[in-house]
């Protein structure tokens, strides 16, 4: 896009803010790719291997780090939306195979609405990034805080002022500079009993990680206390129990896995529009 005034881009900026509402979106705002390149995931993201068994090994580009974001050519700005997933609508996130769930594509529908209309209507580079990292995606989470969306809680998820952590995220980029709409110093963590910490069945909290080197850095997580290995093991125990159901839309039952929600449904930030 040509150069454009400061006034234009607020413009721009408050206008696309506008249309991802009208879309769909319950949270929406900016971060800056210079920012999130210097964010917390990806300083860690040197040390997953070490504490991530997860299948992420295959990433789009050979010769990164794994856990490495793959950053599409004049990306300057990212937009994050933000979808409320209330309690009372489990199935948002019920996953049949590798069929996205239905919350992740009401997502996608409405980061793809938005592409067609920003390039319609400005010459602005856009790229919907997919949820997943090692298909190219971002890590969401920082995108999210760095947006203004929330902060991060003890539950490892972004906590949301109007809905607490009960929330999905995705993104897209744009090739211009967009100023940031975050951070809020918003922060009910503080001075919280941490039901979240507590309800955990494979107790993912219970311990700090320390990186290689023996420095103590506030990762994963807020503060350190986040075991991505036992949350795992936790989703596997999920996949294992998965039943078949009959669900709308679909002719024969289907095997929906129903992953934990557990330190999601026990912060009581947001519970109130939730329920």
């Amino acid at each position: 896009m040509d150069s454009v005034s400061a006034h234009d881009i607020q413009a721009i900026s408050t206008e696309i803010l506008t249309r991802a509402r009208q879309y769909g979106a319950d949270l929406a705002g900016f971060a800056a790719v210079s920012d999130l390149k210097l964010a917390p995931s990806s300083e860690f993201s040197v040390y997953r291997s070490e504490f991530d068994d997860s299948a992420t090994a295959s990433f789009l580009n050979e010769g990164l780090p794994q856990g490495s974001v793959t950053w599409p050519e004049g990306a300057r700005t990212v937009l994050v939306i933000g979808l409320h997933h209330p309690s009372h609508k489990p199935e948002m996130d019920w996953w049949s195979g590798p069929k996205d769930p239905p919350g992740n594509r009401i997502l996608a529908r409405i980061v793809r609405k938005l592409c067609s209309w920003i390039t319609e209507h400005y010459r602005i580079g856009v790229f919907h990034f997919p949820y997943n990292l090692e298909r190219g995606g971002i890590y969401l989470k920082d995108a999210a805080v760095l947006s203004g969306i929330g902060c991060m809680g003890k539950n490892n998820m972004v906590v949301s002022p109007e809905y607490g952590p009960r929330i999905r995220l995705r993104a897209l980029s744009l090739s211009i500079d967009v100023p940031s709409t975050g951070e809020m110093e918003f922060d009910p963590c503080s001075e919280c009993e941490g039901w979240c910490l507590n309800v955990c069945p494979q107790q993912a909290f219970s311990k700090k990680i320390r990186y290689p080197d023996n420095s103590q850095h506030d990762l994963p997580g807020r503060n350190g206390s986040y075991s991505r290995k036992r949350c795992k093991i936790q989703m596997q125990n999920d996949e294992e129990s998965a039943q078949e159901q009959r669900i709308e839309g679909e002719d024969s039952p289907i095997k929906l896995t129903k992953y934990c929600r557990l330190c999601e449904l026990a912060c009581p930030v947001g519970r109130f529009k939730s329920e």
